[in-house]
């Protein structure tokens, strides 16, 4: 399938390393920390001095194993982060920089700079060529190396109905710096440049920093909650699509049993195949969930009812329980979709009218 140039599968990322990494590590093997320490009937022959340093050696190496045990329960809450994606990650200062617009007739194009966690981040603001101040979104990628987006099928029918766009560079990707990318769980890197970016967009003249969003596909359904919940103003609403609320351990599981990598659409008996191993299988790793029941304002979830990357029944069912419990969510599942619902040849067409009509009458009624 053609696409924007923005591959928005979360299979990309996954090996079976990776899952371990967000699944709560089990106990240290008590024989691998114990290696070169004599066994007791070693210890026997050898007499009484060399049985006294056994001991001594016996009790380091438990000191060891129970500083690395409460290191290991330190790093393995959910967020936690590690060296490479350390939980203290923010960016509220960006100082961002706008260069002159450029006018292109259909609309305006600003580059933009701002710099979060010392790295400074690159991307393209498309302003409608219309006077006042404009509502925004902030495009949120997916997984892998991805540039910002051009103008095309995801940002023309928003900037074309008023609504500016903002798209930057993944950190480590065209002209930004830094590293990419994600391993499942770990976001706070990337949650801190979305914020960076959100407070870029409201700074500019041209914006109404009280009518800025968040726009995302795939992964972002993780990254986006994780963000807004760290911004000291919430962004005015969410726009996902083909976000997963389930955990990552969920998402793992139900791409190997769908069978992401196969050829051909999702079965009936797969889909039942694969829902049955998804329930066998339980929550792991990394949950978004209470995160969204922290967001306060409007968010719209589009699905794909047959999407082979994420759960997508679970994850709305996910989402009308909390809407059940007063959130104001739209949640729209296309049945026979797959992942993909805004490539340049979507999987269900209606899908991105849907999106910015949403995004359209959202902002209107803020």
């Amino acid at each position: 399938m053609e696409t924007v140039g923005i591959p928005l599968r979360l299979r990309d990322v996954h090996t079976l390393d990776d899952v371990a990494d967000v699944h709560a590590p089990g106990p240290i093997g008590l024989a691998d920390r114990s290696e070169g320490r004599p066994s007791p009937t070693r210890r026997a022959r050898l007499g009484g001095r060399l049985a006294r340093d056994a001991v001594a050696s016996s009790l380091l190496s438990w000191r060891s194993l129970l500083l690395a045990l409460v290191l290991v329960a330190l790093g393995s809450g959910c967020g936690a982060g590690s060296d490479d994606d350390p939980e203290s990650a923010r960016c509220t200062t960006p100082n961002a920089t706008f260069g002159d617009a450029t006018d292109l007739g259909t609309h305006r194009e600003v580059a933009v700079h701002f710099t979060c966690d010392e790295t400074v981040l690159a991307g393209t603001l498309y302003v409608p060529n219309r006077s006042g101040r404009h509502p925004a979104v902030v495009w949120v990628h997916g997984s892998g190396e991805q540039p910002r987006l051009n103008y095309g099928a995801v940002v023309a029918p928003l900037v074309e109905d008023g609504i500016a766009v903002f798209s930057y560079d993944k950190r480590g990707v065209g002209e930004s710096e830094g590293d990419c990318c994600t391993s499942p769980g770990q976001y706070n890197l990337v949650a801190a440049d979305a914020d960076g970016a959100v407070l870029a967009v409201r700074a500019h003249p041209e914006i109404d920093a009280d009518k800025v969003g968040f726009y995302g596909a795939s992964e972002a359904g993780w990254v986006v909650p994780l963000a807004d919940s760290r911004l000291s103003k919430p962004v005015a609403f969410t726009a996902l699509v083909d976000g997963p609320a389930v955990t990552t351990g969920e998402e793992k599981v139900w791409t190997d049993a769908a069978g992401e990598d196969e050829e051909g659409p999702l079965t009936a008996e797969k889909k039942a195949e694969a829902t049955q191993k998804l329930q066998e299988a339980g929550p792991s790793g990394f949950d978004p969930a209470p995160l969204i029941e922290q967001m306060s304002t409007p968010g719209l979830w589009l699905y794909g009812g047959a999407d082979k990357s994420i759960p997508a029944d679970r994850s709305a069912e996910i989402l009308r329980r909390m809407k059940e419990a007063g959130k104001d969510f739209t949640i729209v599942v296309f049945p026979h979709a797959g992942h993909g619902l805004v490539d340049t040849v979507p999987t269900a067409p209606e899908a991105p009218v849907t999106l910015v009509n949403w995004i359209k009458e959202t902002v209107e009624a803020s």
